[in-house]
């Protein structure tokens, strides 16, 4: 007897956009396991590769800043030339969040935050949408965040950028329900990748003074975040779109 979690994704075609490492490669090694083939695109080219062939046959990489139009398009290209199709897109790109107010707030910083976080959505789905219609539908999940729901301090230009994510998905899933394509937004709260490690020592600090925020009184790994997106890629989330789902062990319930 077949495992049906195993086997959800199925031959489906998933492009990740920000799988080097966290949630995105969580996401990419989790949708191998229910038999999709994967995508992994990332600014960085290195770690991507590294992920890739450790997935196996199953993966690519490639090189892409989101933010680039031409390199956008190029990625969605390779699913096209490797596969024939496309049949789901993951933006979890997102640049280094700048501790500051909108006074202290540098402009570049700002552009840098917007861009890679809510423009790079824009341009990922801008040539996706066409080649999931082509492939006869499918879904989209932009990693949001918490923060896009509730304010935290001196986070202006973050939690801006996923509440215009949120949003995004949101509109997008109003556009194109009628080309069968299901568009939603995951929010995790905090997250034991390495972001957390620019401002703790190490994971077991990063709990300790974040985990209490968290109504289960922890932070998340990356492979719960990535156990949510593949439910919404599946056929189990084909009555789901529009949404934005809470995965933030309940931070922003109080």
């Amino acid at each position: 007897m077949t495992d049906p979690i195993k086997n959800r994704l199925q031959d489906s075609v998933i492009l990740i956009a920000g799988a080097a490492s966290g949630i995105g490669a969580a996401i990419a090694r989790r949708c191998i396991a229910e038999g999709a083939n994967i995508i992994c695109a990332d600014y960085d080219l290195a770690p991507v590769t590294k992920l890739a062939e450790a997935l196996g046959p199953a993966a690519a990489a490639c090189q892409c800043d989101v933010t680039n139009i031409d390199a956008a398009k190029s990625a969605v290209d390779l699913a096209q030339k490797k596969y024939g199709r496309l049949d789901g897109l993951v933006h979890n790109a997102a640049a280094p969040s700048t501790s500051a107010t909108v006074v202290d707030l540098d402009e570049s910083a700002w552009r840098h935050e917007i861009d890679v976080g809510l423009t790079g959505a824009f341009l990922m789905s801008k040539f996706a949408v066409p080649l999931i219609v082509a492939s006869g539908g499918g879904s989209i999940v932009f990693i949001g965040s918490q923060f896009g729901r509730v304010a935290t301090t001196r986070a202006v230009a973050y939690c801006a950028a996923k509440a215009g994510l949120i949003h995004l998905a949101k509109a997008m899933a109003v556009d194109h329900a009628a080309d069968n394509i299901r568009v939603n937004s995951l929010s995790p709260g905090a997250v034991a990748t390495t972001r957390l490690l620019r401002r703790f020592a190490d994971f077991e600090a990063a709990n300790a003074g974040l985990g209490p925020a968290h109504l289960l009184g922890r932070i998340a790994e990356p492979d719960e975040i990535a156990a949510a997106a593949a439910f919404l890629f599946s056929s189990d989330a084909s009555f789901v779109t529009g949404s934005d789902m809470l995965v933030d062990g309940g931070y922003a319930t109080r």
